[in-house]
């Protein structure tokens, strides 16, 4: 299974969980994040460790952003490596 890396790209995280420029790889474990982020994210993570492309933009790439449900106070990047 392909590692997926997350990358905080923007954080006005109310309780300070998530930092901008805090990175996690993602193998086989869940990596620290927030549950609701998580929930929201999985899906794309798990597509990715398993080889797919998504949409991203205008065009397909290993890759994808993704904000957090709680007004969108956190964004995440991530991508397959």
């Amino acid at each position: 299974m392909a590692k997926v890396k997350l990358k905080i790209i923007e954080s006005n995280c109310r309780c300070n969980y998530h930092n901008v420029g805090d990175e996690f790889i993602v193998e086989d474990l869940c990596p620290p994040i927030c549950h609701e982020l998580w929930s929201c994210m999985y899906p794309f993570v798990y597509a990715l460790q398993n080889g797919a492309m998504l949409d991203y933009g205008n065009e397909k790439a290993p890759m994808f952003d993704i904000k957090c449900p709680d007004e969108e106070r956190v964004i995440i990047h991530g991508e397959r490596i």
